[in-house]
């Protein structure tokens, strides 16, 4: 009989400041909670998992909630998308990746620029919309990608898609990540395509691409890969993992789309992992610090969540997490370093059941295997045995 996992990440959704978030400069930094002390936030469906049972999320507990519940700290530096994928699947950063908030060092851009055979524009840190109004328009009239960065370790290239085609956009992003080694080894180098007649008007298409560094350590992708295991990724999880341990991909844009070929992977016999993330809630919401938008993203997902629970076989795990915070009350338009949600089900499941404070998001990928009957722990606590016990 087939064994199913479905992990999915609903990026940026964290749930209060981890320990270390004043290093960060991410003191107060609570995604869920704040979001639901400034808005009104009704998530009856991720509550009935015991998501209003978490510490931190400000909701009201459903008092006949069933599954498992908790919340996961990150022990790798950082806050990123990178990182905290990374240690989902069970790869712990001792050093962080490299940032640029002065921008990229000559050698790293005269390199690139030669390589390209193009000037570039930017080289700032910036927000992704804002230095679209800022250089769109020069752009347009010169040809020049531009390239900005921001607090996270990425590399981004930002073309109009009628200056510059698609094709070559992801050319230059490929250069950029073959020379982007060593100190300069960020995390992602991401293209960034946009559309629009000019300032005010400039808008991201779904063309976006990351490419990551390839890990360098082994994960849980590789492990049901190379035991004989689906592992079905939807989204950008392709790109975060370099293309690695996936049997098969939906590079699907934006939530709807995603939560669509979520579903066609469920509808689907397999014997493996469903890898999903749910991109909007950081990029689309929180980023732009759309405190109301974001919440009607969270509401939209639990709404589609009880199509997606009707799609799960007896004994299919389920695991909803996230990999960072991204709090739109928050200062800046960065990531927060914070806790994320942990929501646990091995469908079938009788009761509710608190599985705490995780030490590393490694324990999802320490359950995973666990499920599977594999024997990698990644240094990691499975927690199968309470949702077992749950059942």
């Amino acid at each position: 009989m087939n064994k199913r996992a479905l992990l999915i990440i609903l990026d940026s959704v964290g749930v209060g400041a981890l320990p270390d978030a004043a290093n960060y400069g991410d003191e107060g930094a609570n995604t869920v909670g704040n979001i639901a002390k400034a808005v009104p936030l009704h998530l009856p469906n991720l509550s009935k998992l015991g998501f209003g049972h978490i510490q931190g999320t400000n909701l009201t507990p459903d008092a006949e909630a069933v599954g498992g519940y908790g919340r996961m700290a990150e022990k790798s530096p950082g806050k990123d998308t990178t990182t905290g994928h990374w240690e989902l699947a069970g790869m712990r950063l001792t050093q962080p990746f490299p940032t640029f908030p002065d921008g990229f060092p000559e050698e790293v851009m005269g390199r690139f620029e030669e390589a390209i055979g193009t000037k570039t524009l930017g080289n700032v840190v910036a927000s992704g919309t804002a230095i679209l109004d800022e250089l769109g328009e020069e752009h347009m009239r010169t040809g020049y990608p531009i390239v900005y960065t921001s607090a996270d370790s990425v590399f981004q290239i930002a073309c109009h898609e009628d200056i510059i085609p698609l094709e070559r956009l992801y050319e230059m992003c490929e250069i950029a990540r073959e020379q982007l080694t060593g100190k300069y080894a960020v995390g992602r180098v991401i293209a960034r395509p946009f559309v629009g007649t000019g300032k005010g008007a400039f808008k991201r298409t779904g063309g976006r691409r990351d490419f990551s560094l390839v890990p360098t350590q082994p994960n849980i992708l590789d492990v049901l890969k190379d035991s004989g295991h689906d592992v079905l990724a939807v989204g950008k999880i392709e790109d975060i993992f370099a293309h690695q341990g996936i049997t098969q991909s939906n590079h699907a844009a934006g939530n709807p789309a995603c939560i669509e070929a979520m579903k066609a992977y469920l509808e689907e016999p397999f014997n493996g992992l469903c890898f999903v993330n749910l991109v909007d809630f950081d990029m689309v919401y929180g980023h732009r610090r759309n405190v109301q938008g974001y919440a009607d993203a969270l509401m939209a997902f639990d709404q589609a969540l009880p199509d997606i629970l009707k799609l799960l076989n007896e004994g299919d795990l389920l695991l909803i997490t996230a990999d960072h915070g991204c709090d739109p009350t928050h200062h800046g338009t960065d990531h927060t370093r914070e806790y994320v949600p942990l929501v646990a089900v091995k469908n079938g499941q009788k009761k509710l059941v608190n599985l705490g404070t995780r030490a590393s998001f490694a324990d999802v990928a320490a359950t995973i295997s666990d499920y599977f009957g594999l024997q990698e722990r990644f240094h990691a606590e499975s927690f199968l045995s309470e949702l077992e016990e749950a059942q």
